[in-house]
């Protein structure tokens, strides 16, 4: 793995910045290399407050999006509430259509079938809309590139309102109303709300004109916080804002379904990382496996009882997905293997037998193994359906644009994307996706990379210095945990592997400095297990460790080299 240490921060503005929040130059270092660089924005990032939230109007259409809902109230239309079948797309179905429930009982939902119609806004579903007496539909996280399809819905006299966040193609669809802050010709001061964070903005807007304020609307922000968490955007900015009250709503008054999903886990107090790895693997299972209309069912349930049923389906689902995604992710390796494609920059892999709900995590899957963009096809009707994942720092969408003469269809983000294509120009477009992955990758980029903030002494990890690491949370994307770097440690002679299989590895670290020991756990670094004679420098976070009721700091390891 590469190790690079960011760029050290402006001293001077370092120890500013230490005298104003009396706090310790080192914590004062990780704040200016986050842009926080002053006493005020040091109070805004400390502090987050829903006072501090945008505008909803200064969403371009969202007076539109307004007006048409509250004549669709006020002549009692049937409103439609679509959405995308992961967890970004199911929270914010249930999110728009729980809050417009409490107006109006002309509300219903609909989740596209991940196999029989695929993502985004389908024929099907608007033939629904049309044939069930649906006049609007309201659209999430999908939609922005749907220009046929709205084009379809207007032929049948039913509107649209779209609330996307993805980027958008060079022509807009011609709804009634088009939400999504990634417009160019749109002035929104944030453009990386989710899809869900889209939608509470729409409520948000809707509720205003009801003279309801923030604090009436703050219950859903348990779904925005999980939608923001298992769609990797940015926690910075209203993103931050509105995960860390998610978070607050998610440990002390959480909608049924969530509050059933935690019931399952016996967990008191969940973080960010609990909710990318717990909740939201959940939500998805249910339209990976079965259908979306699940999650949206666990996520709106009111009654508890019945909500603790639906989890436990859920739950089902999920450990299906996990034998599923165990299977497919080695018949994958078995084939690059067999095809001796080791030393390519790209991996393409196909199979008409895999599960079209798990692919998404196999790519991410094989990456762990080689680490290059990767996309995983399977049969989807009459097409091949592929999700494409990506390794830090390299464009996947902008790839697959460079071969869109082979695709039918794609969308997606830097990083995560998915596409369709006809059989025949299967093997043209793997041969394609290569070269240009091939020509335009920087190598570097194929090996592994450790961000490390700063390099510290283990003396200095106090537990004052963990209480204000803590409170720079919630962490994600652009406000990840800091990583140090420590030198010329020791293991005591007692390290050793543990886990069923022996793929971790459990230190108990020397520091040269004061002799004291610290306790070490580093997932999946098992192999690693010979580096631990004498010297040795570690990449690391830290962390609270709980056990028999006792809590201690622990270091949890990225990776370690001999000195």
């Amino acid at each position: 793995m590469r190790w690079t240490l960011k760029t050290a921060p402006n001293k001077k503005k370092v120890n500013q910045l230490s005298n104003d929040l009396s706090v310790d130059p080192i914590l004062a270092s990780l704040l200016v290399q986050r842009n926080i660089d002053s006493f005020k924005k040091a109070k805004e990032f400390f502090r987050p407050s829903l006072e501090d939230l945008h505008d909803p109007f200064l969403l371009k259409d969202m007076d539109r999006a307004v007006s048409r809902i509250e004549k669709a109230i006020i002549d009692n239309e049937n409103i439609l509430i679509y959405g995308d079948y992961d967890v970004d797309g199911t929270t914010s179905v249930s999110l728009v259509s729980s809050y417009l429930k409490t107006i109006t009982n002309h509300i219903a939902t609909y989740i596209p079938d991940r196999y029989d119609e695929g993502y985004g806004i389908s024929y099907q579903g608007i033939d629904f809309a049309s044939d069930n007496n649906f006049s609007l539909i309201i659209a999430l996280d999908c939609g922005i590139k749907a220009i046929e399809k709205v084009s379809y819905a207007t032929q049948k006299n039913v509107d649209f309102i779209i609330c996307d966040h993805h980027k958008p193609g060079d022509e807009i669809p011609k709804a009634l109303a088009v939400l999504n802050p990634k417009r160019v010709d749109c002035t929104y001061p944030y453009k990386e709300l989710c899809g869900c964070g889209v939608g509470f903005k729409l409520v948000h807007a809707l509720a205003s004109k009801r003279n309801q304020t923030i604090e009436d609307i703050q219950q859903y922000l348990d779904l925005v916080a999980t939608a923001i968490a298992a769609d990797i955007v940015p926690i910075t900015g209203e993103n931050r804002i509105l995960t860390y009250y998610g978070l607050e709503v998610i440990n002390s008054n959480p909608r049924n379904g969530i509050k059933a999903i935690i019931h399952q886990i016996n967990k008191k107090k969940l973080t960010i990382t609990d909710v990318v790895f717990i909740i939201a693997p959940r939500i998805n299972a249910a339209g990976r496996i079965k259908h979306g209309n699940y999650a949206v069912e666990l996520l709106t349930e009111m009654n508890y009882e019945a909500a603790l049923d639906f989890a436990a389906s859920i739950e089902k689902f999920n450990l299906d997905r996990k034998e599923l995604d165990k299977k497919i992710t080695y018949e994958a390796l078995q084939q690059i293997e067999s095809a001796n494609e080791k030393e390519k920059f790209s991996t393409v892999v196909y199979s008409e037998n895999w599960h079209k709900g798990v692919i998404g995590i196999v790519a991410s899957r094989l990456i762990e193994s080689f680490y290059r963009p990767t996309l995983v096809f399977t049969k989807s009707g009459n097409k091949l359906a592929a999700s494409a994942r990506s390794v830090k720092g390299f464009d996947v969408y902008e790839a697959l644009n460079e071969c869109s003469e082979f695709i039918e269809q794609f969308g997606g983000h830097k990083y995560a994307a998915g596409l369709t294509l006809d059989p025949k120009n299967y093997s043209a477009f793997k041969n394609k996706f290569e070269e240009v992955v091939k020509a335009s990758i920087d190598k570097k980029l194929l090996i592994p990379e450790i961000t490390i903030d700063l390099e510290l002494e283990l003396s200095e990890i106090t537990p004052k210095f963990f209480r204000i690491l803590q409170q720079m949370g919630p962490f994600g994307p652009q406000n990840m945990k800091p990583v140090f770097k420590t030198t010329s440690v020791r293991d005591n002679g007692y390290g050793k592997t543990v886990g069923s299989d022996k793929s971790h590895l459990k230190l108990n670290i020397i520091d040269g400095a004061d002799k004291k020991t610290y306790n070490a756990i580093g997932f999946g670094l098992g192999n690693k297990i010979k580096s631990i004679k004498g010297d040795f420098d570690i990449a690391y976070s830290l962390d609270e460790n709980e056990w028999k009721g006792n809590t201690s700091i622990q270091l949890i390891l990225k990776d370690l080299k001999n000195t």
